[in-house]
């Protein structure tokens, strides 16, 4: 074992031994490495430190390169200019020469046309070959102008002349511009119309050119449309005729309004003018709209630097006639057909309209019966006609509406709230006046008195119908006419107007609920009365009596219920909740006193107690917060109070 651990350790041994050999033997190497590494480095370095020298001594005679270059360049720049300077000064002086030579060589040429005509033979071929139209335009512009300077004792018979020869060949521009715009040949049209330019008939050779580009265009039945074609059509040929096509654009444009616009206009307008009013105001309000259209769509021309105010114009003076008297005959027309639509309705009701009292006296009676709720003159018997119509409201709404839009487009702007409001003032007038007012004042009469037996309450009808007429008003107010005074003084003029109004017809509706209200009441009184007996809580023989409510409780619950529910038809909203507490108020004060009458046996109490009872189930049928609680309390107050009774009697017996 021994000599075994020997061997290990003397192995051990000469492996560190082998180890350390080998290590030291890899530094070696790494050290001669690094040294012929480094040499490398070395010579690099100095490679790189000679190169550097030899870069730098290249940039050198670079730069010095580049300087006595950039100095020839100066010196070449400058004898360049020198040499510009030459050339411009001898060309002014070639050109001060050749000018007034072209001037008399010009002249001489002028001259020996002018002796032509002077002589009166016309021998030069410019004046009869007619290829060489052109030029001899030019030379007739020039003459022309020479002939006027030139005295008329001494050159009568040239001038003549010259001033024939003028217009002769004017003429046969024109028509030669005329042959090519028919041929559409668009290049020759250019050509003759740049000849043309510098003659008098230049605006003559415009007029034809517009006048037949209408030829034929007008071919629909829709004369707006068949003018948009046609200028869309125009406006991209007179770019490539003319050189001022907004000028031409510009005259077509009022052709077309002060001929083809303005007869169409007058055409359809004076037809009607004084035979048919509507179709007037309905013709008048297309044909301006349609127009105003149609400017809108030529503002995309070129049409110079002032278009908007050029069309404004050319529509003012078609229109001007027609607009001035426009909104007298608007209310005019306004007036006869909402009066028309009422009486066609009252004649179709076989109800000839009763005049409504205005003045003092009228107001004197107002205020009595405000304050005393009291019915002034004969009821009336309407039959169950409330003389209110959906129909009727519709049509007049519908009338004012189209009034309104008219009066928005064919109104100036400054005249627009005021026109505006005169038309609102026509609406209150028959429709809020006229019609609604007038039924609230015929349902006030036909409302029977308290003492009437089976009195059929139909103001309730009216106040349902009349609820939704007034939507329907303030539907049309807030979309139609504030638009159009929401920025003018006459805003607070129509507000306050609306808010009387209402307040009026409001007061007449809480007259006419409270009478009706009365009315329920005293048929509730009337029912207790006749079918409430003595007997009922008193009876002769107790034990044969049945614990259940009276008949007279049974009709009374019965006709609360209906009246009930007419006034939930009625009425929306608050009005609902205040017209059943109101009524629930006075249905208790009548039960109360009611109750108060009789004289109560031990189960004529308990009779009591079952038609309080089912006074209050009733009651519950009123559905509202307040009402419930003053209803319910004072009921239950019932209850505590007969059951007091009742309880008193059992102990006395």
């Amino acid at each position: 074992m021994y000599a075994h651990t020997h061997r290990e350790a003397l192995s051990m041994k000469y492996h560190n031994l082998w180890l350390l050999e080998e290590f030291v033997n890899h530094i070696e190497e790494l050290k001669q490495l690094d040294e012929r590494i480094q040499r490398k480095v070395e010579k690099l370095e100095q490679q790189c430190h000679r190169e550097a020298k030899e870069f730098a001594h290249k940039v050198q005679d670079l730069q010095r390169s580049n300087q006595v270059a950039f100095q020839h360049f100066q010196e070449l720049d400058e004898h360049i200019s020198y040499v510009a300077t030459k050339v411009c000064h001898l060309g002014d002086q070639l050109e001060g020469v050749n000018t007034p030579r072209q001037r008399a060589v010009e002249a001489q040429r002028l001259m020996t046309y002018f002796n032509e005509f002077l002589d009166g033979e016309l021998r030069s071929d410019v004046f009869n070959n007619p290829d060489k139209i052109k030029e001899a335009a030019d030379i007739i512009q020039k003459l022309h102008l020479i002939a006027q300077e030139l005295p008329f004792d001494r050159f009568s018979d040239v001038k003549a002349k010259i001033a024939s020869k003028y217009h002769d060949l004017e003429r046969q521009l024109i028509q030669e511009f005329t042959a090519a715009q028919r041929r559409g040949e668009i290049g020759r049209m250019r050509e003759v119309a740049a000849v043309l330019l510098h003659f008098k008939g230049y605006a003559h050779c415009v007029d034809v050119y517009i006048k037949q580009c209408q030829e034929g265009a007008y071919m629909r039945n829709d004369v707006f449309e068949d003018i948009a074609i046609l200028c869309q059509r125009v406006n991209k040929q007179v770019g490539e005729v003319f050189c001022s096509p907004e000028t031409v654009m510009a005259k077509l444009i009022q052709s077309i309004f002060e001929n083809r616009i303005q007869t169409h206009v007058k055409e359809r307008l004076e037809e009607t003018r004084h035979s048919d009013v509507e179709q007037y105001l309905k013709n008048l309000y297309d044909l301006y709209s349609r127009t105003t259209a149609l400017a809108a769509k030529l503002t995309d021309f070129n049409l110079g630097s002032d278009k908007h105010t050029f069309l404004s114009k050319l529509i003012k003076n078609i229109f001007s006639c027609y607009l001035e008297s426009y909104i007298d005959m608007e209310r005019q027309y306004l007036q006869n057909r909402s009066g028309l639509i009422l009486q066609r309705f009252y004649d179709s009701k076989n109800h000839q309209k009763r005049p409504v009292g205005t003045g003092s006296m009228q107001e004197l009676k107002e205020r009595i019966r405000q304050r005393t709720n009291l019915p002034l003159g004969p009821s009336i018997d309407t039959h169950g006609e409330t003389f209110l119509s959906q129909e009727v409201v519709v049509n007049l709404l519908q009338e004012t509406r189209h009034a309104f839009e008219r009066c928005n487009k064919l109104s100036d702007p400054a005249d627009l709230p005021k026109n505006a409001f005169s038309i609102f003032l026509l609406l209150v007038e028959y429709l809020c006046v006229d019609h609604i007012d007038y039924a609230l004042e015929i349902g006030l009469s036909a409302i029977p008195s308290p003492d009437a037996k089976n009195a059929n309450l139909y103001f309730l009808d009216v106040v349902q119908q009349a609820n939704t007429i007034f939507h329907l008003f303030d539907k049309q107010f807030n979309d139609h006419l504030m638009p159009l005074i929401s920025s003018s003084p006459k805003l607070t003029e129509c507000l306050h107007k609306k808010k009387e109004v209402i307040e009026q017809m409001e007061v007449k509706l809480d007259t006419g609920i409270d009478r009706t209200l009365n009315c329920m009441i005293g048929q509730m009184k009337h029912i207790l009365v006749t079918e409430q007996k003595k007997t009922d809580f008193k009876p002769e023989d107790e034990n044969n009596v049945m614990i259940q409510y009276t008949t007279a409780c049974s009709k009374v619950c019965a006709y609360v219920s209906k009246q009930v529910e007419r006034v939930r038809r009625s009425m929306d909203g608050k009005n609902v909740d205040t017209v059943l507490t109101e009524l629930g108020v006075r249905f208790h004060r009548l039960i109360h006193e009611h109750l108060q009458q009789f004289n109560y046996s031990s189960m004529g109490g308990m009779l009591a107690i079952c038609d309080v009872a089912e006074y209050r189930r009733s009651a519950k049928d009123f559905r509202v917060r307040r009402g419930q609680r003053s209803c319910f309390c004072h009921l239950m107050t019932l209850c505590i109070f007969y059951s007091a009774i009742t309880h008193s009697h059992l102990v006395r017996a």
